[in-house]
């Protein structure tokens, strides 16, 4: 394989990667012996640098990654400190205090509490990484348990469940009759 071409397969593979890949199985894909990979490594790895480009190559021990250079860590963090948009409608934001209270919790048991399908709902909240998948429970069709994250507690800004505010009887009230009024409008529909 001519040089430039098995440089860019390099990159690619370990873009892609994202974790360490083998010397030997990168010489192995653009077949080339163990010396002369690494030689390519290195000429790339030299490139990154003359460059100033914001990217590097890590060897450890017998295998190589791809990862940002440190000193631009900073910007890094204040990308990923820049929370994310959604949109909390208030069915989302019901389905997601049902998840919260009741935890761990089946679709079935939300949908019971709620009086209507929750699907939609639950699957904007798992993209919203609010709630994730906690387990199965032990019964007949072994149902997906769901839970809260972290990515929950940071965005409302409590440290632990137990942190959340006590529901009284009239918010309790108030959901019930929410569902109830959703109900109606699907019937409507």
């Amino acid at each position: 394989m001519e040089k430039d071409k098995a440089k860019a397969v390099l990159e690619a593979i370990l873009f892609t990667m994202g974790d360490s890949v083998e010397i030997d199985r990168l010489a192995a894909v653009i077949e080339e012996d163990k010396d002369t990979t690494r030689k390519l490594l290195d000429e790339m790895a030299a490139d990154y640098q003359k460059q100033d480009r914001g990217i590097g190559l890590t060897t450890l021990e017998d295998a190589v990654q791809m990862c940002t250079k440190s000193e631009l860590y900073e910007y890094l963090i204040k990308i990923a400190k820049t929370p994310k948009k959604f949109v909390l409608t208030d069915t989302l934001l019901e389905t997601l205090s049902i998840i919260a209270y009741k935890q761990p919790i089946t679709r079935l048991e939300i949908e019971k509490v709620r009086g209507v399908s929750c699907d939609h709902a639950v699957n904007r909240l798992l993209e919203f990484d609010l709630i994730t998948e906690v387990g199965r429970m032990d019964a007949p069709g072994r149902p997906l348990l769901f839970g809260t994250t972290e990515q929950f507690l940071r965005s409302f800004g409590v440290k632990s469940i137990e942190e959340l505010p006590e529901l009284s009887a009239v918010q309790i009230e108030e959901f019930k009759q929410q569902a109830e009024s959703e109900v109606q409008m699907q019937l409507d529909i």
